[in-house]
């Protein structure tokens, strides 16, 4: 029941879309957990994330 709720798991290329579709809004609470789960077995799309927060970052000081 439990897998028939959370769907299967993610492919890298959906949790990278997820990843950038949550820059610009919410994920809902399933979204988030199936990426969350994603990154925490998938040591490339982890590091993807970690570039992209530090893009966010790097950015958010250049525009002050």
């Amino acid at each position: 029941m439990l897998k028939r709720l959370l769907g299967h798991t993610l492919m890298c290329r959906e949790a990278s879309r997820l990843l950038s579709r949550g820059e610009d809004a919410q994920l809902s609470w399933l979204q988030r957990w199936r990426l969350r789960a994603h990154l925490r077995v998938c040591a490339m799309c982890a590091r993807f994330e970690t570039q992209m927060r530090f893009l966010r970052t790097a950015m958010g000081r250049y525009r002050t």
